[in-house]
């Protein structure tokens, strides 16, 4: 009988959960910036998974002196830069790079940050009030100065920028899944879980952090465009992926120089960083509405 009580129970919860997720999802619709949002980033992470298909690699790196600083033309759609290399073939590879230093940096400093905020918001005491102390004095430093001076200090490349962007932002998430499980803690349900002997970790994977993740899921989604940007930002000073790698903030760096004469070496790669930003926070922006139970639209 009593395992029947625990199907019936268990289903229960997985019509809940599925519920929620509709009602989700319905919110999201209706709001059509947060639909064109999630649109342009598929069709920019579709142009991104089909860069070599599209056009091959080689295309994006190799240098053609009799054919510097054409402008967009039916041979070169967004023209070719001072070194005679193809623009729409850098701009759509280096994609790639941009989207995961973005991603990447984002996945990776949730994880960490999401993790150490739940077990300081769960455990409290002296450990919080250390941690806590310690991710203060990270978060005195600006974020794009301390990815600099990482960068700086490990040197110019992907993963060390990629390295640099998680750790300027581990604080930041830990600090908002420390203030959402504070709020669950004092729940009845966790205290059941205590009262049947559940170990802690346990406690904290299964019933805090699913139901402290909301919050974060909004703010990492409009994270990886202010990632974007930043990273775009450390290559654009030259301490970031350098060339000819291609990267929209090291295109940017090479193009400033030209940029008054040959505007389209400036514009094409500005346009790839704010549109995939614009995206994100789009997203961001409608996610925060759906998931937000006091408005009932």
């Amino acid at each position: 009988m009593s395992k029947d009580k625990e199907i019936a129970k268990a289903e229960q919860s997985k019509v809940k959960k599925k519920s929620r997720a509709q009602e989700t999802w319905r919110r999201f619709k209706k709001n059509k910036l947060a639909v064109f949002g999630m649109v342009l980033f598929f069709i920019i992470l579709l142009v991104t998974l089909l860069a070599d298909v599209i056009v091959s690699y080689d295309v994006s790196v190799t240098q053609v002196a009799s054919e510097r600083l054409q402008g967009p033309s039916a041979s070169h759609w967004f023209g070719t830069d001072n070194y005679g290399r193809d623009l729409f073939a850098r701009i759509i590879h280096g994609a790639r790079n941009s989207l995961l230093v973005g991603f990447g940096s984002v996945i990776i400093g949730v994880t960490i940050g999401g993790l150490l905020g739940a077990v300081c918001g769960y455990l409290g005491g002296r450990f919080d009030a250390i941690v806590m102390r310690i991710l203060d004095s990270i978060m005195c430093i600006p974020s794009a100065m301390l990815a600099l001076a990482i960068v700086a200090a490990l040197g110019t490349s992907l993963w060390n920028v990629l390295m640099a962007m998680t750790i300027s932002n581990v604080p930041r998430y830990c600090r908002i899944i420390r203030s959402s499980v504070l709020g669950v803690t004092g729940q009845t349900y966790i205290e059941a879980a205590h009262s049947c002997g559940a170990p802690d970790f346990q406690i904290i994977l299964k019933h805090v952090l699913p139901n402290a993740i909301g919050p974060i899921i909004v703010e990492s989604t409009m994270a990886v465009g202010s990632a974007i940007i930043s990273a775009a930002g450390i290559s654009f000073v030259g301490m970031g992926i350098q060339p000819p790698a291609p990267e929209w903030g090291a295109m940017l760096n090479e193009a400033k120089t030209y940029m008054t004469m040959y505007p389209y070496m400036v514009l094409f790669p500005g346009l790839a960083i704010g549109f995939t930003a614009l995206s994100m926070n789009l997203m961001g922006d409608g996610l925060r509405d759906a998931l937000d139970p006091k408005l009932k639209n």
